[in-house]
């Protein structure tokens, strides 16, 4: 009952109370879009991965035409064939065209120049000895066919998106040590202004404990309330920037997308950072009150 007596006049500071909110819902926010990332990039990457260890590029090299056209006939027909492979197809040549011409100029496109032809092919299973199959099918036709794998010159965009994701965990983790220090700075800031308020409480039989225990909850009600409101718009930002995303035609663009376990753990970060903002008041209050006394 004392303590209890004590709550009002010792943490009864309106202003520094709104400001806490507030400083709480910009960290918040800004931990929402950061764990948002991250899980997006995480899931995007494991798309990317699925997605390039089943698909090769087969090219058909030939300055002979005729002789390209059936190489090309041949080859498809043993690829479709193939246990191996669900999907094969000749990439088209006026296509291929146009993707070569920026690069290339229309002289390079001219009918008597050797263009290679390309093959899409897609595997039942992106294991290497599935691969290893392929290309051993493929180089059987001709001397000038190569077997490309996607995983292979995507790499360094594969390894962008773990970059990307990774910091944006490491952002979190920074979030969080930035709210333990201000809920550190708050703490201490509230002993010393109620410093007088401690000391009487102290003589009318009050504990360290039951000290902390109303800095603590105070703080805690702060957090969360703040917590709840940088959630929330951080969520709102979210789903606006998700609608933009799903009009962006990529394969790459696809996968970042946040399923139901990664928006559980969205609406968590509230209630994490108030468990961890109360447990650092708790230990600066009780660590401070030692050293005083």
């Amino acid at each position: 009952m004392t303590a209890r007596a004590g709550a009002q006049p010792l943490l009864d500071d309106r202003q520094g109370r709104r400001a806490m909110v507030w400083i709480m819902a910009i960290m918040i926010f800004l931990t929402t879009l950061s764990a948002a990332l991250g899980l997006s990039t995480r899931n995007a990457g494991g798309a990317l991965d699925r997605q390039l260890a089943a698909r090769l590029t087969v090219q058909v090299i030939e300055g002979d035409a005729a002789r390209r056209d059936a190489e090309v006939v041949r080859l498809l027909a043993r690829l479709k064939a193939s246990a191996d492979v669900t999907r094969a197809a000749e990439v088209d040549r006026a296509r291929l065209a146009e993707l070569l011409r920026p690069w290339l100029g229309e002289a390079g496109l001219d009918a008597d120049l050797p263009m290679p032809a390309m093959i899409d092919v897609d595997l039942r299973s992106g294991d290497d000895a599935a691969v290893a199959r392929v290309e051993a099918l493929a180089k059987g036709v001709g001397t000038g066919i190569r077997v490309d794998r996607h995983a292979t010159w995507l790499a360094p965009v594969r390894s962008f998106v773990g970059a990307i994701g990774l910091t944006a965990f490491g952002l979190v983790l920074v979030m969080a040590s930035a709210t333990a220090a201000v809920v550190l700075l708050v703490a201490r800031a509230g002993l010393d202004t109620h410093r007088g308020t401690i000391d009487i409480l102290h003589m009318l039989g009050s504990t360290d404990l039951q000290i902390a225990r109303l800095f603590q909850r105070r703080i805690g009600q702060d957090t969360l309330t703040g917590g709840l409101i940088g959630a929330l718009v951080g969520a709102l930002v979210i789903v606006a920037l998700g609608e933009r995303m799903a009009t962006l035609e990529s394969q790459l663009a696809d996968g970042v997308t946040l399923a139901g376990a990664d928006w559980a753990l969205i609406a968590a970060l509230p209630f994490a950072f108030t468990g961890l903002a109360m447990l650092a008041a708790r230990i600066a209050v009780l660590r401070r009150l030692a050293r005083v006394l």
